[in-house]
């Protein structure tokens, strides 16, 4: 089995319609920059409530990537 080496990033994705959204938006934001990501982990959950009184989901997600090249020894 390949050793592969590891880079954590945290990024907050939004969303007006869901928590499952707000995860989808800081994944595709995190892949337009990144690649090889292979998992993620939400940290910490949170909103907030517009004038208009609907809520707004804010997601803190950690997410993991593989470093490309060779592995350390």
């Amino acid at each position: 089995m390949p050793e592969n080496t590891y880079k954590i990033i945290e990024v907050i994705g939004v969303s007006e319609d869901s928590i499952q959204q707000a995860v989808r938006n800081a994944l595709s934001k995190a892949r337009e920059t990144i690649r090889n990501i292979d998992w993620f982990e939400v940290k910490e959950i949170r909103g907030a409530v517009q004038s208009n009184g609907e809520p707004q989901f804010q997601v803190e997600v950690r997410i993991g990537f593989r470093l490309e090249g060779n592995p350390a020894h």
